[in-house]
């Protein structure tokens, strides 16, 4: 048999690496790697999630979270301890708070943080925490809110929303630059939570629209809630593309197709990597936005224990490829 190659099957051998060599390009080496070992960022929790198992035993309960692998936590609030307190608990298991919610509403006990306590006092309570950032998780809720009879608290907000037109979005957006541009010298970073009553149209805008426009785009970013984006019946991936430099945070948060879009605070949840999210698409988006951090997050109800859901939803992000 000769064992030597002819000039056509050389060839045939040397386009067949050539093409192998152009699929194997640098980004699709890349995904070819477990995503958050890619952009050397942790997978993050928002505390929210485990209800009040926090509050009952924050000890217990950070140890299960920092077991599971979690080392990146965001507060939604102080949960009646002093920051000294959560920090030392944190220490213990091996966690950190990177960030916590400020209440929209300056009718808090007083050991508790809002949006309307002084900048010293955040940046001393962050200080303590050891966190940079806060961000306010709601908009200013409507001067004329209230609950009629027939509804929820849900249709109660959206209703009162759509007849204060404007005014809360724009109220929202003078308070977030305020408070950012008083926090800017402590080096704390501000930012803004959405739902997915913020895509809810008025006139020609929306609530959004007014909070991105109206909002210095220097010092205040936006931590974005992809769940409520996608019950919103917006695409997460062109929403995220549209915001690049104003997203420093991400609520990694889930939801089942049978979701419908509405701007009412609906939406049916479910794990991370259990519903439709294309968590391929939507994480790296939120990254070449400027993301920084990626906390899982998920709404009522469960269908197992929240600090099972919170692991399932660690899990998969874990070996998730993108």
């Amino acid at each position: 048999m000769n064992q030597t190659l002819s000039r056509r099957q050389l060839l045939a051998g040397l386009a067949a690496t050539g093409a192998i060599a152009m699929n194997e390009s640098p980004l699709s080496a890349a995904r070819q790697k477990l995503f958050f070992e890619r952009i050397r960022r942790p997978i993050g929790l928002q505390l929210y999630t485990l209800g009040d198992d926090v509050a009952n035993d924050v000890d217990a309960t950070l140890a299960k979270v920092a077991t599971i692998g979690f080392r990146d936590l965001q507060l939604p609030q102080l949960f009646g301890k002093t920051p000294a307190e959560l920090k030392a608990a944190a220490d213990r298991a091996g966690v950190k708070f990177s960030c916590i919610h400020l209440a929209a509403t300056p009718n808090v006990p007083e050991t508790a943080l809002s949006m309307f306590s002084s900048p010293q006092r955040i940046a001393d309570d962050l200080g303590a925490l050891g966190a940079s950032s806060g961000v306010m998780p709601i908009m200013l809720f409507p001067k004329g809110f209230s609950i009629k009879q027939g509804e929820d608290f849900r249709a109660g907000l959206s209703r009162s929303l759509i007849e204060d037109g404007v005014d809360s979005w724009k109220r929202t957006a003078v308070l977030l630059n305020e408070k950012a541009a008083a926090l800017k010298s402590h080096g704390i970073h501000i930012g803004y939570h959405n739902h997915n009553m913020e895509f809810a149209p008025i006139g020609n805008t929306n609530g959004w629209e007014i909070l991105a426009s109206e909002t210095d785009k220097s010092l205040v970013k936006f931590e974005i809630d992809i769940g409520w984006v996608a019950a919103a019946g917006l695409d997460p991936v062109a929403f995220l593309n549209s915001h690049k430099g104003r997203i420093r945070w991400l609520h990694v948060k889930d939801v089942q197709a049978t979701t419908k879009a509405n701007f009412a605070l609906q939406m049916d949840p479910t794990e991370v990597g259990s519903g439709k999210q294309d968590w391929t698409k939507i994480l790296p988006a939120a990254h070449k936005a400027g993301c920084e951090h990626f906390y899982v997050e998920q709404e009522a109800p469960f269908t197992m224990a929240r600090i099972d859901a919170a692991a399932k939803g660690f899990n998969y992000l874990k070996s998730l490829k993108a």
